[in-house]
């Protein structure tokens, strides 16, 4: 049996990348599927305080999670790689750790955003904070 793989996905165009590449280095593997919905994505208030959301926000980021992973299952398909699926609501990185351990993961592959400058240090680096705290080994594409 293979090695279970965490796939983080949110944009297509990063997750396909990322898919690309555990087919190849798992190609026997489960791979576990993760978009993570992150509040702190909607608008502040002017008070600071956090805005309320959106009506059916959450049921817009679950479909547009759902397109996502329909589009890599369809990817993997004539590879005959078994696919779960998980949203989860939160900070992305926590969200990650958390799967790696609840999901039973081996192996994480991620995209990045490859963000730099200030943009970089004023959001972080989902990618830098699991390749540093994950108990598994991560591999990043750029």
């Amino acid at each position: 049996m293979g090695e279970r793989v965490l796939l983080p996905v949110d944009r297509e165009d990063h997750a396909t990348r990322a898919c690309e590449l555990a087919l190849s280095l798992f190609p026997e593997g489960t791979f576990v599927l993760l978009h993570v919905v992150n509040p702190a994505e909607v608008s502040v208030s002017i008070d600071g305080a956090m805005a309320s959301l959106p009506e059916g926000w959450y049921d817009q980021q679950q479909a547009q999670a759902e397109t996502v992973f329909d589009a890599l299952e369809d990817q993997v398909l004539a590879d005959h790689i078994e696919t779960e699926r998980l949203v989860e609501l939160g900070k992305p990185s926590q969200q990650i750790l958390d799967a790696i351990d609840s999901a039973d993961i081996d192996h994480v592959v991620m995209s990045s955003h490859r963000r730099q400058g200030v943009s970089r240090l004023l959001l972080g680096s989902t990618a830098e904070t699991i390749a540093r705290c994950s108990p598994v080994p991560v591999t990043i594409v750029p």
